[in-house]
């Protein structure tokens, strides 16, 4: 993350901040938090200004210093009291996990808390996840977590129990879409970007991308696809247009997302909802959708989505989960 972006985070969540000063000043430090919140809000650049406050040498009035040895360190991603796990491919595995432990309970490293911050969390495997609820369960020491997640709800609950949950803001999506508008953004992209992040800087470079562009108009040729033509035309797409420019597993998710968002549309056009839909520029064509549709075919269509994704993290050949997935949706009929 670039500095403009880290400050304008950290500018954005003025409220979790002080609440996370309010934390230090009364050292009621919990041992584990999640902070959640849709792509894009700044956790990362929130974890990490409370990972400079834990460990500051010299703070001042309950906000880290940003110029001592701990404070610098962490700015550059090399203090040894601080961990921080991604995921690995898709998934964060159980090796991750117990490499974490390790590192977490062996003595040798400087006196004082030790944090780790676990980025998009909810990616573990079962397997990491449990190895890190036994963690939870027994912590040893100052330790302290911080786990990162776009989707509270898919934590385990057991893992949830035992975390201080710290809900970060979205931003006003009509004030972001204004904004990418005066950059020169046409209104229909805004209201697309705005939905996959709601950092503004970063939705604007996305608009700019041709792939992504790209990647829009598929997906709008793929819902065509899905609701008027044959079965095996909407195969036959899948094979010639979709998968030579889904190439990447990374692009392929995005491309579902993408896809999400506008069924949505179609149930929120069928609900009279319309200032809230992706696709203003799709209006019309959803409205026909909406009325060829029922509410409950529309939610078929949605789990299915939400299926696919779910199958895509487990490694499941990509042209197969969306020609099922274009199978599904036409029929109405969920794969098991």
């Amino acid at each position: 993350m670039s500095q403009k972006l880290h400050d304008h985070a950290l500018q954005s969540q003025k409220q979790v901040i002080d609440r996370l000063t309010m934390i230090h000043k009364r050292q009621r430090i919990g041992h584990a938090y999640i902070f959640d919140g849709s792509n894009g809000v700044g956790k990362e650049a929130v974890a990490q200004y409370f990972t400079k406050l834990l460990l500051c040498m010299d703070p001042k009035e309950n906000v880290p210093c940003e110029t001592c040895h701990s404070c610098k360190r962490i700015e550059s991603g090399n203090h040894p009291n601080v961990v921080l796990i991604r995921p690995d491919g898709q998934d964060i595995k159980k090796d991750q996990m117990s490499e974490l432990i390790m590192k977490m309970t062996k003595k040798g490293y400087e006196e004082g808390r030790k944090v780790y911050v676990i980025v998009n969390a909810e990616r573990m495997n079962s397997s990491a996840a449990n190895t890190l609820l036994k963690f939870l369960e027994e912590p040893e020491g100052s330790i302290t977590a911080i786990l990162l997640t776009d989707s509270y709800p898919s934590i385990l609950p057991t893992i949830q129990s035992r975390c201080q949950r710290i809900s970060l803001q979205s931003m006003n999506r009509q004030s972001s879409i204004e904004s990418l508008v005066e950059k020169g953004v046409t209104a229909s992209m805004a209201s697309t970007v705005t939905m996959m992040t709601a950092n503004v800087e970063v939705a604007y470079e996305m608009a700019q991308e041709d792939s992504f562009v790209q990647r829009r108009r598929l997906v709008l040729k793929l819902v065509e696809a899905i609701e008027q033509r044959t079965p095996g035309e909407a195969l036959l797409f899948i094979q010639t247009d979709w998968m030579p420019f889904m190439k990447e597993k990374s692009d392929c998710e995005q491309g579902l997302d993408l896809l999400l968002f506008a069924y949505r549309d179609i149930v929120a056009v069928k609900a009279g909802l319309q200032s809230t839909i992706s696709y203003p520029d799709q209006l019309e064509i959803f409205t026909g959708h909406s009325v060829k549709n029922t509410y409950s075919s529309l939610t078929v269509k949605i789990d299915a989505v939400l299926q696919a994704k779910k199958r895509l993290h487990q490694n499941m050949n990509r042209t197969l989960l969306l020609e099922q997935l274009v199978l599904t949706m036409q029929e109405g009929l969920l794969f098991v």
